[in-house]
């Protein structure tokens, strides 16, 4: 199978199926409902990954069929900004990625925001330079702290000290979406304290979740789900078969355990603000994810699942090894991916960029430094290879082979003009005081647009390089920062093994 399958997943259908779930449930709800959105709303690039034809974006066309009945909530933990985390896609902070949703929203689907939580806030400063930032331009923060009484005390979270402290975010519409740029954004606490002040003014809200993975209706072990695991390694959660859904309904369904662990809790806090009996008999009914209806080619999405676990099993080795990540997190998705009878030599690109480094080390023989291959699967199966030089990085050997491949330009003709290399070269060396001249990715790319007034063939190869979107790449060292930043800008699902290109410590 090759990264050519596209057509595993029916997003129309998901959309049908989707649309009428969560219908189904405002109106329940006496048309006021907090629908808490797990996962990534926008750029949801790991179900991309997971199930071939996934839109994305596709969240958002399901939104925009609510956008005349929805507000917008978006959470932000307190703690994630002080910390810095960074969301891996774009390789962007957290607060960095509340700032580019809120732009995606206006520019490309034409929805504002209701307002930014900053949550579990204790006046850090970087979380107060953050709030001083977004209001100063024209965007309403709020501020709450960790709730009184969390997670024991039901009677004193569900008070005017509880989460009466917090102040209520206004709101117009039946539909409240409520989402964050990842877990532990304080999506659910936000749901829940507006449906105390909800309550308190004489409103019968209601919560309801989404959340795309695990798939509740396909089996523990299946491939997706088991990538969902990997996915989560760091957050140590584990998919499990819901005890409540299964003793309620007699139907088997999967959840992770922290929704598990937490829904006997959740469940008197929400009887203990409506004041009656809950009719959420499992934390699966509580969920209006129809995902699972979507799929289409249940093999395909098998192996997409696969690949997606050894692309975990490496991004955590790397992550180890800049500090960023623990020797257990690498344990457990290692462990996932034997239970699963893969290795990372299944992800087809691996060897052929390990022969690639080989085949660079032995046509420079004698001469010092770290030798890198790169691979890169096209869309119709074919690997195309690069290795590094004096004059460029490995990532740029492979894309550049990769789009006069596609374009049917021979080997021998360049895409950069050597002038543009030699004055690339001695900016890098004599103004920037560079070790190297060699081109990362993206200084490559620039160097390609500036070739194609004087190259009619590069500007045939340039065309193709659309094409590269949504492709497997694998290098045997961790890319430079040009080369991830081309990398991501291609669009290019990139692997490495966990070595540095440098012996340095300190990398440009």
């Amino acid at each position: 199978m090759t990264s050519e399958t596209r057509n595993a997943f029916d997003v129309n259908k998901y959309l049908q199926e989707q649309t009428a779930a969560i219908l189904e449930r405002v109106e329940r709800f006496d048309n006021k409902l907090y629908l808490e959105f797990g996962g990534k709303l926008i750029f949801d690039y790991h179900a991309a990954r997971v199930l071939p034809g996934f839109d994305p974006n596709v969240k958002m066309r399901l939104l925009q069929q609510f956008k005349d009945k929805i507000d917008i909530i978006l959470c932000i933990y307190a703690g994630d900004i002080a910390r810095k985390k960074i969301r891996a896609d774009f390789g962007i902070t957290y607060d960095i990625d509340v700032l580019k949703f809120i732009d995606d929203l206006r520019k490309d689907w034409g929805l504002e925001i209701t307002a930014v939580v900053i949550t579990r806030y204790e006046e850090q400063p970087s979380a107060l330079f953050f709030k001083n930032k977004l209001e100063r331009r024209g965007i309403t923060v709020y501020t709450h702290q960790a709730t009184r009484g969390y997670p024991t005390d039901v009677d004193l979270i569900v008070s005017k000290d509880g989460y009466g402290r917090n102040s209520y975010i206004g709101t117009t519409h039946p539909l409240v979406v409520v989402t964050g740029p990842g877990p532990g954004s304080g999506k659910l606490g936000t749901c829940l304290s507006q449906l105390y002040h909800e309550y308190e003014k004489g409103i019968h809200a209601g919560y309801a979740k989404f959340e795309t993975f695990p798939i509740w209706n396909l089996p523990l072990k299946h491939p997706v789900n088991v990538a969902y695991e990997a996915a989560t390694a760091d957050l140590r959660d584990i998919n499990v078969i819901d005890p409540f859904h299964l003793e309620a309904c007699g139907e088997t369904t999967i959840n992770y355990n922290r929704d598990v662990e937490a829904f006997p809790l959740l469940r008197r806090i929400l009887e203990k603000i409506t004041g009656e009996k809950s009719f959420y008999r499992s934390p699966t009914d509580m969920g209006v994810n129809r995902v699972g209806f979507g799929i289409a080619d249940d093999q395909a999405v098998r192996y997409a699942a696969e690949q997606e676990v050894i692309r975990r099993v490496f991004r955590y080795r790397c992550e180890y090894m800049m500090g960023l990540s623990d020797q257990e997190t690498v344990e457990r998705v290692e462990l996932i991916m034997n239970e699963l009878g893969i290795q990372v030599e299944d992800r087809r690109p691996v060897i052929p960029a390990r022969e690639a480094a080989a085949r660079a080390l032995s046509n420079n023989k004698g001469n010092d430094g770290i030798y890198c291959g790169a691979a890169i699967e096209l869309k119709d199966g074919t690997i195309i290879t690069g290795g590094n030089s004096p004059l460029m990085h490995a990532a740029t050997s492979a894309v550049l082979n990769a789009i006069k491949h596609l374009a049917g330009i021979p080997d021998k003709i360049h895409l950069i003009s050597p002038n543009i290399i030699t004055a690339i070269g001695d900016l890098k060396k004599n103004i920037r005081d560079g070790k190297s001249i060699s081109l990362d990715l993206e200084e490559a790319l620039i160097a390609v647009g500036a070739s194609m007034p004087s190259n009619p063939a590069t500007s045939v190869a340039v065309e193709k390089l659309k094409h590269l979107n949504g492709c497997d790449m694998h290098m045997t060292h961790i890319p430079t920062p040009g080369d991830e930043a081309g990398l991501r800008r291609l669009g290019i699902n990139l692997t490495s093994d966990p070595e540095f290109a440098s012996e340095s410590l300190y990398i440009t």
